[in-house]
């Protein structure tokens, strides 16, 4: 091989993201609630004692009271973003793609870079929300204007939040339904998609 071949450029998540085309992905309204859902289970479970002493080794004072009065803040101390990196880490690797919220909700996080999420791509989207916490959570809101609706943490992890519910499967391209379900999305047996559906896939295809 060529040192040119060597360094050329060369993607590895074509056929995943060609296969994803076109299917709905999750609003942001729905995204924030899952979201409140499992930042308020998060403030509870922070409440409980044995929890407060294993943030508190990692904070600053190790004062576990302290942390405990003056509330839970998920970005405030390294002991409690751990926490907020394990939920949210593990929650999406043991749910395939879904905590507690985003099962609620209808939502679910899939990979752009292969049929299911790996454990490290999990933790990397848990770390990443912190940098989306920045500026004003200006990465959240970086959702209204990246094409594929991602916000910070989905771009560091390569995920992309699709709907999991309510997708009517005759809009659908064979193609999209096998990738989905490949992802963990389970979609009820039923006609084939429209010849309209078809072409238009076929469509972009060609470009």
């Amino acid at each position: 091989m060529s040192d040119h071949q060597k360094n050329a450029f060369v993607t590895h998540t074509l056929d995943r993201t060609r296969s994803l085309e076109g299917v709905p992905l999750a609003s942001f309204r729905r995204r924030t609630i899952a979201w409140s859902i499992d930042f308020l289970l998060l403030a509870t479970v922070s409440g409980a004692a044995w929890i407060q002493s294993i943030t508190a080794l990692f904070n600053e004072h190790g004062d576990a009271a302290a942390q405990a009065e003056s509330g839970f803040s998920p970005f405030h101390s390294f002991g409690s973003l751990l926490l907020v990196v394990l939920y949210f880490g593990l929650a999406t690797y043991w749910g395939h793609g879904k905590t507690l919220g985003k099962k609620l909700m209808g939502i679910r996080v899939i990979s752009l870079v292969g049929e299911r999420l790996t454990l490290w791509q999990c933790i990397e989207r848990g770390l990443g929300y912190g940098a989306s916490a920045l500026e004003a959570g200006f990465g959240f809101w970086q959702y209204f204007i990246h094409h594929n609706r991602q916000t910070v943490h989905d771009r560091i992890a390569e995920t992309i939040v699709v709907r999991d519910t309510a997708l009517d499967p005759r809009t659908l391209h064979p193609r999209q339904r096998a990738a989905l379900q490949a992802s963990g999305v389970q979609l009820e047996p039923d006609e084939p998609p429209s010849p309209a559906v078809i072409a238009a896939t076929q469509d972009a295809d060609t470009i």
